[in-house]
């Protein structure tokens, strides 16, 4: 009889089966069959269903079933106003216990025949815009626990990455020149980085991408915890093309389902395997990823953190710089890697910057490097300055070093200053 931890890996493997169709070239639907399917057997329910919001119509479309009847499958369009997907819409994880007498559902002799009690609805998400919703259903009365709903929206996060990377290729598809895939590519890839940074008591936080005419792989991410923790991801892909946005994407959606629970040290490294794990299972000879995830704690001024592989980011306090450099190897190399957490006590006025080292390794036109030294000597002049006034000076003189000349990587930066105790 197998143990609750047992089962949880189980499901965290069948999890990370799902990015499979993230980097496949699968057509639409294709993706929504297959992950229809894995959806039920991950959360281990009688069926699922997935419906797509049309912009246009304002209505979400069956587009997939997986253990419900052909003529469920083609009940018609649901209203994005429909209580249950506003509510999901809206971020709820929506539980109707038993659908044949909750008056929020319309058909109950659709819902009678196909034999449905339970269900749990959640939206799927793609940077923070709801495209469609995915439910799973039950035979009998099922209490859904918070375990269901983080297993549900954990898939629903997968779902929503596959399907968009779905749509991308479909268009990739219809244009085979190269200049049109690497296209695609740098949008999917801009499309992962936040519009801005998040608002946190205590801290202020700035950050930026340039992307270069070349696909990249660099992203950032930052990832609300709870009340008093934040999360603040920088990695970069290496690899060409739109595999290496592909990649970036799905990995992007694996920190963003895991790192929810990725408080103190325990809870880190267990994300860190996590992602590690994943990267060796999709990973191809030469690829791999560079990562730097810190976790602040605003409540007790402490930030935890892991290196892998990564330009080691950076404290200026009182004008002394610190590498946080504990860490291990990059990820998608060795399964079996072991990987250290470090901590710092932060105080007020500390300075924090993560960064790709596309922004170190740019020429000029004699071919020099602006390099790590005139970096942190830009930054230690700045680091009393506001966040967002530390990241525009770097770029600005490192502006004045490069001149004109063309870049070869991205770049992305992220500076956090440490305003007060919460």
């Amino acid at each position: 009889m197998s143990t609750y931890n047992e089962q949880k890996t189980d499901r965290n493997e069948q999890i990370y089966q799902l990015t499979t169709l993230v980097a496949g070239e699968f057509s639409l639907p294709e993706v929504l069959d297959k992950l229809a399917k894995a959806a039920v057997e991950i959360a281990g329910v009688k069926a699922c269903s997935i419906r797509l919001l049309d912009e246009e119509s304002g209505q979400l479309k069956m587009q997939s079933t997986y253990g419900l009847s052909k003529a469920y499958r083609n009940q018609p369009a649901v209203a994005k106003t429909d209580a249950v997907v506003s509510a999901a819409f809206a971020g709820e994880a929506v539980v109707v216990d038993d659908m044949r007498l909750d008056k929020r559902v319309k058909n109950k002799h659709a819902v009678q025949r196909e034999g449905l009690v339970s269900q749990l609805t959640v939206a799927m998400q793609y940077k923070n815009t709801a495209i469609g919703v995915i439910r799973l259903y039950s035979p009998r009365p099922k209490r859904f626990e918070d375990q269901d709903i983080s297993l549900a929206r954990a898939v629903a996060s997968q779902c929503a990455v596959a399907i968009t990377n779905a749509k991308l290729f479909a268009k990739a598809i219809q244009n085979a020149h190269i200049t049109e895939q690497v296209r695609l590519a740098g949008l999917l890839q801009r499309r992962m980085i936040p519009d801005k940074a998040p608002s946190v008591e205590g801290l202020d936080i700035a950050a930026t991408y340039i992307p270069c005419f070349e696909v990249g792989g660099d992203f950032y991410d930052f990832i609300t915890i709870n009340d008093g923790s934040i999360g603040a991801a920088i990695a970069d892909v290496m690899g060409k093309g739109i595999p290496a946005a592909i990649m970036m994407s799905f990995f992007r959606a694996t920190v963003r389902a895991y790192g929810q629970g990725a408080t103190g040290t325990a809870g880190m490294q267990q994300l860190i395997r996590m992602l590690n794990k994943t990267a060796c299972a999709e990973c191809r000879d030469g690829e791999f990823v560079t990562l730097f995830y810190a976790v602040i704690e605003t409540k007790n001024n402490t930030m935890t953190y892991c290196n892998c592989g990564h330009e080691p980011a950076v404290l200026i306090r009182d004008g002394r710089l610190s590498d946080l450099d504990r860490g291990g190897l990059v990820l998608g190399v060795d399964r079996a890697a072991e990987y250290a957490i470090g901590s710092v006590r932060l105080k007020k006025d500390d300075c924090l910057l993560f960064y790709t080292d596309g922004l170190i390794d740019a020429p000029n036109f004699q071919g020099q490097m602006w390099g790590r030294k005139n970096l942190l000597k830009t930054a230690r002049m700045l680091s009393g300055d506001s966040a967002d006034h530390i990241v525009k000076n770097i770029l600005r003189y490192r502006r004045r070093f490069v001149g004109l000349a063309k870049q070869i990587d991205d770049t992305s930066i992220i500076a956090v200053k440490v305003t007060g105790p919460r």
